[in-house]
């Protein structure tokens, strides 16, 4: 730790690399925390967690009782055991017996993204609702055609506030919060739809996963998906870097002119480019009337493109990176995947085997620096390296199986539920200052032997 401050003070590291190297050795020591714990008031399965996105501070989680509850993660409301282990109960909980609650299981239950005034929750009484914080009211409620099995908000919408539902039945329904009407039915799965997420990066475009092993990619502008996720269409890794095709050409004409035959290597040049173009022509008609095809394709799309599967089973899960460029998948068949949302290519990522629940959908999340995937396997939860596919972590504390992660960012904490009706704390092992200690304690150590 004191070398790494000494470098940074002598300008050898930069303060976005020291942060990072700092959060990711405290990522790799989460551990069971001892310091902090929450008082779970369900008495159910707990289905859903999420961290509010405007100040990472409230956890929101709904549980299979018909209950949602708020927890304040950052000011504790009991102490025990001479003030070491701070105790977070809940600040309000929303269950069965008031007015407006649920009458069967909570599914889901999400923030409004840029404020903490609102909550979402989706049930498999058939409606999903939106509650108010203050007053703990539900506001506006949709009738769903079925079971709600997840629902979900784009983080970076300015232009709408649709929340995306996807349910027992085949279609998926956007539910307008300022009209409190359905604005959009996404229809082409063949069966329920279990996960859905929206894009990091786009506002317009949603990710779904159903029960036939699909995943399709939607522009809500557009009638239709546009993209059907195909596993065996692959690419290996990390996609190649784009070449900076103005850089080259302009160093190519700079260096023919500079040449004393400028001119004439130009006409050369040119001549070649003009018989070349005869023998190529066949080509790009070939290519441009492929192109054609493609354009064609949408949105209605070939039979044969518009059945292929991601996995063999259920899509359980779905979770794209902050960066926008890919997406993890996860199935009933035990499968992790990683693609690639540009191309729409398997990365072929071979996540290390785990058992993963094939009944209900499940949460993934997660972090940056490192990059990390924290995935809930039966009874315990796995940390999977986003490239590497090796299991870095394997965190066990859970009696039951384990239902969602959520991964606190600010904090670097990691939250997790199932159905043993707890909520667990993961927090980095240590401290700063023992950190300092044992560097100390490297540093006086002598290699003379005793």
């Amino acid at each position: 730790m004191w070398k790494a401050i000494k470098d940074r003070e002598t300008g050898r590291i930069r303060s976005n690399s020291f942060a990072n190297r700092f959060k990711s050795r405290r990522i790799l020591s989460l551990q069971l925390s001892n310091r902090k714990d929450f008082v779970s008031p369900h008495r159910g399965s707990v289905n859903s967690l999420q961290v509010d996105l405007t100040e990472g501070r409230y956890l929101l989680s709904g549980a299979a009782d018909g209950s949602a509850a708020v927890f304040d993660v950052q000011r504790a409301t009991d102490y025990e055991a001479s003030g070491l282990i701070a105790k977070h109960k809940c600040i309000f909980t929303v269950d069965k017996q008031h007015d407006n609650g649920h009458k069967f299981a909570i599914s889901s239950a999400i923030w409004y993204p840029i404020d903490t005034g609102l909550f979402i929750t989706g049930s498999y009484d058939h409606y999903l609702k939106v509650w108010d914080t203050n007053t703990a009211q539900a506001v506006v409620d949709f009738k769903m055609p079925g079971k709600v099995y997840r629902t979900a908000m784009s983080s970076m919408a300015m232009s709408h506030t649709l929340i995306a539902a996807g349910t027992e039945d085949v279609q998926v329904r956007l539910c307008d919060i300022a009209s409190g009407a359905f604005s959009h039915t996404l229809s082409g799965h063949r069966d329920g739809v279990m996960s859905v997420e929206w894009s990091t990066s786009s506002e317009w475009v949603l990710y779904t996963g159903g029960c036939d092993g699909a995943i399709r990619f939607w522009d809500i502008r557009r009638a239709g998906c546009f993209r059907v996720l195909d596993q065996s269409q692959t690419q290996l890794g990390i996609r190649p870097p784009i070449l900076k095709r103005t850089a080259v050409s302009s160093k190519f004409f700079s260096a023919a002119k500079s040449s004393l035959g400028g001119q004439n290597r130009l006409k050369t040049l040119q001549s070649k480019h003009a018989g070349s173009q005869s023998v190529k022509g066949s080509f790009s008609a070939k290519a441009s009337t492929e192109k054609s095809r493609q354009k064609r394709i949408h949105p209605g799309m070939l039979s044969t493109l518009d059945r292929a599967t991601a996995h063999y089973g259920v899509v359980t899960g779905l979770k794209a990176t902050n960066n926008g460029m890919y997406l993890l998948s996860a199935g009933s068949d035990s499968r992790i995947r990683l693609w690639d949302i540009e191309t729409g290519r398997n990365t072929l990522v071979n996540f290390e085997t785990g058992r993963i629940q094939t009944n209900k959908a499940i949460q993934l999340d997660t972090s940056d620096d490192p990059a990390l995937v924290f995935v809930p396997c039966m009874k315990t939860v796995k940390t999977f390296g986003m490239w590497s596919g090796r299991t870095t972590l394997m965190l066990r504390g859970h009696y039951e199986s384990v239902n969602t992660c959520c991964f606190n960012s600010s904090d670097q904490e990691l939250y997790t539920s199932g159905a043993d009706r707890q909520i667990l704390v993961w927090s980095p092992g240590g401290s700063v200052e023992d950190e300092m200690v044992q560097d100390e304690v490297a540093e006086d150590k002598d290699n003379w032997s005793d």
